[in-house]
């Protein structure tokens, strides 16, 4: 597929296979051109999840969404629409699923008896403040009881509309229960507007770094995914633009092509980049024992072999020019009230 005929606003033009499903049916191309997104309300019996993995720092996360609008071909949360039975390709990007009341599963949570606080991150998966929390809140929502309980949370987002809520973010500052950390894999707007189609831009993610500092909200980065021979030039360019518009810290992941994302990200990277496809695909390889993708803990973030090595060298290298005097204080736990905090209530 070339990127004349390459529908924009959509990282896949195809909805990939199943791999649960016994029977599949593949529709005809046009269909997708006509692809509208479908919202669904859904009612999970739990919202909060315990991450036990052991090479991520997240200790719950909360999805307010299932599938997400952004777009972007190389998302690891791809697969995870399977088991919904629909595709990683364009149903993930199209059919978004809405827990409704996630709100109200979040404030049974923080009522558990004996139950002890500890930060909660949104998402995890899926993007909190895709286009679909404009018309939902449901993000909003939550912030609102983490600050009515006085319980940390974290948020991970591609998206400026974390600005709207402003008005939550800053008391919960006040009390140091929020962080804010932006994904920005890139600062090339050509790229962005290819690799995550339907985010913020570029000078939209950095104004709001600069909004969400002024106001004393602490801020990071993930420069992720990192892909070699595209983004990879951009390291030390990534971690000096944000320094300067006030991000206290950063992280970084090296991209990895799991299961269904795969197919996902060869036909987007061929279709918008053929002149470097292969290279950037044989480059992961490189990276991934001569695989796209890895699953082992620990592994699937360090990667192997001098290309790997040279990225984290240049990361290593940025923290000591741009980051060498930032801290970052971990979020409060001490005040959880275990009730709604009806004080709060009054400002």
């Amino acid at each position: 597929m070339s990127s004349e005929n390459f529908k924009k606003g959509q990282g896949a033009q195809r909805n990939e296979i199943n791999r649960f499903d016994r029977y599949t049916f593949e529709p005809e191309e046009e269909d997708f051109q006509k692809t509208k997104t479908v919202f669904t309300k859904v009612f999970p019996k739990t919202i909060v999840n315990e991450v036990k993995s052991p090479d991520l720092r997240m200790e719950y996360s909360l999805n307010p969404y299932q599938g997400c609008e952004h777009g972007c071909s190389y998302c690891f949360a791809r697969p995870t629409h399977e088991f919904w039975g629909y595709s990683a390709g364009t149903d993930f990007e199209r059919k978004i699923m809405v827990k409704k009341n996630a709100p109200e599963l979040l404030e049974k949570f923080f009522q558990k008896r004996n139950y002890v606080p500890k930060t909660i991150t949104l998402s995890g998966n899926t993007d909190c403040y895709q286009p679909a929390e404009r018309e939902f809140e449901i993000t909003r929502k939550l912030l609102q009881l983490c600050l009515d309980y006085r319980h940390p949370v974290s948020i991970l987002t591609k998206n400026a509309l974390v600005l709207r809520d402003l008005d939550i973010l800053k008391p919960l500052s006040e009390q140091n229960l929020v962080s804010v950390s932006f994904s920005i894999p890139t600062v090339n707007e050509e790229i962005r507007r290819k690799m995550e189609p339907r985010t913020s831009s570029v000078k939209n993610k950095l104004k709001a770094i600069e909004i969400l500092t002024e106001h004393k909200i602490p801020v990071g980065v993930m420069v992720a995914p990192v892909i070699p021979g595209l983004t990879s030039d951009e390291s030390l360019k990534i971690l000096k633009t944000i320094s300067e518009a006030g991000a206290q810290k950063f992280g970084y992941v090296l991209i990895r092509l799991n299961d269904t994302v795969e197919p996902v990200f060869v036909n987007w990277i061929n279709a918008h980049f053929p002149d470097r496809a292969e290279k950037v695909l044989n480059h992961i390889r490189s990276m991934r024992g001569g695989k796209l993708g890895e699953k082992r803990f620990h592994e699937r973030y360090k990667g192997e072999g001098n290309i790997a090595e040279m990225i984290h060298d240049t990361f290593a290298l940025g923290k000591r020019k741009f980051f060498a005097n930032k801290e970052f204080t971990p979020l409060s736990t001490e005040n959880f009230t275990g009730s709604k905090d009806q004080q709060l209530k009054l400002f």
